[in-house]
């Protein structure tokens, strides 16, 4: 029997320092007791999707956080030990570890190599250190680049660095230079992420006190990223994703194709079997209802391998869980796949779900074609780099969810074909 294949994220909510633009899940501070506690509860987390996975391939993996490295290596490889127990996983699957240089040594990512590891991810962001300091990022460029060779002598052929643009203190000569000094480094992948400062962060709080880069220096540092590294041979294939050919991140493409992953832990979210669902930022709350033994009992079994939670609920686990509507469908998947370069083929749109693309959208997409912000070759709707750097506001005027379910649903039922 062909199995479908599966993603799976697993969240790892602790950092040695929380960055000051981070809101992601995340506590410093932590110690060795309640680390083990979390790793033991995601153990028994995993026994219950297993359930609900058994006739799936997991074919991508990511371990991020936070910050999971900054686990002791003993735990790590207790994890991956038990995804290979639990889970169907080929021997060609994609398996992403975030690493920050702080936190890893040869040996370590030696280990993590050798348990079965191909992929890592390191967060440098930038290659200044004033840069680095105002962002409270507690590596230097030193580390970064021991931790990168290190990498590579233990074995990885597939690295991505994660790099931002936008931030204080930054200007697009130095970000130039961040460039030049990562792509010398020659990684298979390269993340170039805009500074977003959220509510709840230090950021937020001193935003009136940041220096931070004007917009048409933040445009300027975008647009040079996108063009210096094509010419290094790098295919812009998401808004903020680069990589050499055959180096795409396979698991982030599961989300941006709408194709199905289970998230384990605190804040993972899921899409599965037509639910998307996601735990609360509650840690301690997180190993209780585990160390409960709240899900045993085939809570996860259900009709064949439906997700019912209704005991993760009932604890308090549960953040959100809900059945996406046909109309829900089309709009995440016009959501997610603009944010590639390869963008929306008009024949696939039909083929999965049986509508007309261009009678739903070609006329509202087509002031963006003539104004240079898309492109659109007969078949296929994208994104020029300048629709790519505003695409937050084109999407929110392209989809209208409760026009689009009116037109949806009477082209479904034939009445507009």
């Amino acid at each position: 029997m062909n199995k479908k294949s599966l993603g799976l994220y697993i969240h790892i909510p602790f950092c040695k320092a929380k960055c000051a633009y981070c809101d992601f899940c995340s506590v410093s501070g932590t110690g060795d007791e309640d680390m083990r506690r979390y790793v033991d509860a995601l153990l028994l987390q995993m026994e219950d999707y297993s359930k609900a996975a058994k006739n799936y391939s997991v074919d991508t993996i990511f371990i991020g956080g936070g910050t999971p490295t900054v686990l002791p290596a003993k735990y790590v490889c207790d994890l991956i030990d038990g995804i290979y127990r639990n889970f169907d996983v080929p021997k060609k699957a994609e398996f992403t570890m975030e690493a920050n240089p702080a936190t890893v040594s040869g040996a370590t990512l030696a280990k993590y190599r050798r348990a079965g590891v191909n992929r890592l991810s390191i967060g440098l962001q930038s290659a200044n250190q004033e840069e680095l300091s105002a962002l409270s990022r507690i590596h230097t460029r030193e580390d970064f680049e021991a931790s990168y060779l290190a990498a590579r002598n233990a074995g990885f052929h597939n690295i991505n660095v994660d790099i931002m643009y936008g931030i204080p203190l930054q200007t697009p000569d130095s970000f130039n230079r961040t460039l030049d000094y990562v792509t010398k480094l020659e990684p298979e992948h390269i993340s170039m992420y805009g500074l977003k400062i959220e509510d709840g962060t230090p950021f937020a709080a001193a935003r009136d006190t940041l220096i931070l880069p004007d917009e048409d220096s933040e445009a300027d540092m975008y647009f040079d990223g996108i063009r210096y590294l094509e010419a290094k041979g790098f295919r812009h294939y998401e808004i903020s994703n680069f990589a050499l050919p055959g180096y795409e991140c396979r698991h982030n493409l599961k989300y941006w194709n709408c194709d199905e992953y289970l998230g384990l832990g605190c804040a993972a979210h899921s899409y599965f079997r037509n639910l998307r669902f996601s735990f609360k930022r509650d840690i301690p709350l997180f190993i209780d209802a585990m160390e409960a033994d709240v899900s045993h009992g085939g809570t996860l079994t259900g009709d064949g391998v439906a997700v019912t939670y209704d005991q993760y609920r009932n604890a308090g686990l549960v953040d959100e869980l809900y059945t996406i509507t046909p109309e829900e469908r089309v709009g995440e998947y016009i959501m997610l796949r603009l944010r590639l370069a390869d963008g929306i083929s008009s024949e696939q749109f039909r083929q999965r779900f049986g509508l007309n693309f261009d009678a739903l959208y070609g006329r509202r997409l087509g002031i963006y074609i003539d104004n240079g912000f898309m492109t659109f070759d007969g078949d296929r709707y994208a994104f020029t780099p300048k629709g790519m750097y505003v695409s937050s506001y084109i999407l929110s005027n392209i989809l209208d969810f409760d026009e689009d379910s009116h037109i949806i649903n009477s082209i479904a039922d034939g009445s507009d074909k």
